[in-house]
C-alpha cells in the first residue's frame, strides 16, 4: 500500500510556535511581503468566523475585524518539515516528500515489523507527534492515498481498498486535482463539480477541451496510475550561520557576510571531496510592521494586529553543474539578497545536496563529442547572459585581398 501523510497549514503551525497563544484565536498567515495580498492557512477559530484560506486581505479583515496576522516563517517551516521527515525515517519509513506538508511512503517493507498495515500507519502518526495534527491516507495508488488523507481527521488514518476506489473518489471535490484556477471555474460552468462527474466524461473530449493537463486530471479522477514510491536520499546536514549584533539591511554588508559564509561552509570537513549540487540561503528577519487591508489603508481602525518576531526568509538554488568553487557559488547566490523583504538579524547557508565523493572521468573514445557538447552548453550560457550576437566566429570572405580587414568578417556563431 502507498500511504500519504498530510499536514494542512504547516506554514501557519510552524509560525505559531513562536506565539502559541494565537493558536486559539482567529489568526491567519500573513501575505508574503512581495506577493499577492491574499492570506494563507487559518486557525480553526478564524475558519469558524468565516475566514477562508486564499481570501484577499481586505475581505478577510472585513469578515473578521479581530483577525491576527502571523508573519511567515519560511525557514522555520522548512526546518520543522525536515524534522518530521527525519522522525519518519528513524521509524523505518522511506519517505518521498512531494511538497511542504505532503509526503508519500510505502508500507510493504514495514508491515511485518509493526504487525500489519494499521499498526504501521499508527506508528507513522506517533513518529510525527500530535502537535502537527497530521493525517494519513493509504491506498494502492498515490492520488488515491492523497484523496484519502484529505478526508481524514487530525490523528486519523483512512485506508481505501482498490475495489472501493471509484465509489470513494466520486463525491470528492475537483480541488484535489492539480489544475489552474481558471480550469476549475470552466469545469464548474459545465456542471462538473465532483471527481466522479469528471471521471464519467470521455477522455478524448476532456483532452480536447482542457489539453494535456485536463487529460492528466481525468486520469487522476479515475484513480491515477500505479507507481512505486521512491524514497529520498537523506539531505546533507552541512550548514553555517552568522548572527549580526543588530539588524542589517545594507546589501554590501550582506554580500560580504555571504562571502564569508560560503568560505566557511565549504571548509567544513563533512563536505570533503564532494561538490555542491543544491544550496539554501535563509535569513531571520527583524520585526516588521502590521499589514493593512488593501482598501482600508487610510482607516486605522481596520489595521490588523501582526504577530511580532520578524519571521524568516528562505531561497533554494540548484547549480547548473555541481561545484565547490566559492566564487561561483557566491555569484549565484548574491542576486537572491536583493529579494530580502526586511533587515536581517541572522544569515544562514545550508548545503542541501552534495554529490558522491567521486571524480568525473570523460569517456576515452567519446571525449571529442563530449567536449563539443560542453562547448555548446557554454556558448548557450554566454548568449543567455550577454545577448545573441556576443559569440562570433571568423569567416574568410576574400583571402586574396591586400587589405587585412577585408579578408575576414566576424559572423555570429550558430549552434
Amino acid at each position: 500500500m502507498i500511504a500519504c501523510l498530510t499536514i494542512p497549514g504547516l506554514e501557519l503551525k510552524a509560525s505559531l510556535r513562536r506565539t502559541p497563544t494565537l493558536a486559539l484565536r482567529p489568526a491567519a498567515l500573513a501575505p508574503a511581503p512581495q506577493g499577492e495580498p491574499v492570506i494563507g492557512p487559518v486557525t480553526a477559530a478564524a475558519e469558524a468566523a468565516g475566514v477562508q484560506p486564499g481570501m484577499r486581505l481586505g475581505e478577510a479583515l472585513a469578515t473578521c475585524p479581530e483577525l491576527a496576522l502571523v508573519e511567515p516563517d519560511a525557514a522555520g517551516a522548512e526546518l520543522a518539515w525536515e524534522e518530521i521527515m527525519h522522525a519518519l525515517e528513524d521509524a523505518g519509513f522511506s519517505v518521498d516528500p512531494a511538497s511542504l506538508g505532503v509526503a508519500y511512503f510505502e508500507t510493504r517493507g514495514v508491515e511485518r515489523l509493526y504487525g500489519g498495515l494499521e499498526p504501521a500507519l499508527r506508528r507513522a502518526l506517533a513518529a510525527v507527534g500530535t502537535e502537527w495534527d497530521a493525517r494519513i491516507g493509504a491506498a494502492g495508488r498515490r492520488f488515491a492515498a492523497l484523496a484519502a488523507a484529505s478526508v481524514a481527521r487530525p490523528g486519523q488514518t483512512v485506508v481505501v481498498a482498490d475495489e472501493d476506489l471509484p465509489q470513494f473518489l466520486a463525491p470528492l471535490p475537483l480541488t484535489l486535482l492539480p489544475l489552474e484556477r481558471g480550469r476549475y471555474e470552466e469545469l464548474e460552468a459545465l456542471g462538473v463539480r465532483k471527481l466522479g462527474q469528471l471521471a464519467g466524461l470521455p477522455g478524448g473530449a476532456v483532452a480536447e477541451r482542457l489539453g494535456p493537463d485536463g487529460r492528466r486530471a481525468w486520469g487522476l479522477a479515475r484513480g491515477g496510475t500505479a507507481a512505486r514510491v521512491r524514497g529520498r536520499r537523506p539531505p546533507a546536514a552541512v550548514a553555517s550561520s552568522l548572527e549580526f549584533p543588530e539588524a542589517v539591511g545594507n546589501e554590501l554588508t550582506l554580500r560580504r557576510a555571504l562571502a564569508g559564509l560560503v568560505e566557511t561552509v565549504l571548509a567544513r570537513p563533512e563536505r570533503r571531496d564532494r561538490f555542491v549540487r543544491k544550496i539554501a540561503l535563509s535569513a531571520r528577519l527583524a520585526g516588521a510592521g502590521s499589514f493593512v487591508g488593501e482598501a482600508d489603508e487610510a482607516r486605522p481602525e481596520h489595521r490588523a494586529p501582526t504577530a511580532r518576531g520578524g519571521g524568516s526568509w528562505r531561497r533554494t538554488l540548484t547549480l547548473r553543474e555541481p561545484s565547490a568553487d566559492p566564487d561561483r557559488i557566491r555569484i549565484a547566490l548574491s542576486p537572491r539578497l536583493a529579494e530580502l523583504p526586511a533587515p536581517v538579524v541572522e544569515l544562514r547557508l545550508e548545503l542541501v545536496e552534495l554529490t558522491e565523493p567521486t571524480g568525473h572521468q570523460l569517456e576515452l573514445l567519446a571525449a571529442g563529442a563530449e567536449d563539443r557538447s560542453r562547448l555548446r552548453d557554454g556558448l548557450r550560457q554566454v548568449r543567455a547572459s550577454t545577448g545573441s550576437g556576443s559569440v562570433c566566429t571568423v569567416v574568410e570572405v576574400a583571402p586574396w585581398s591586400r587589405v587585412p580587414e577585408s579578408r575576414a568578417l566576424l559572423v555570429p556563431k550558430d549552434e
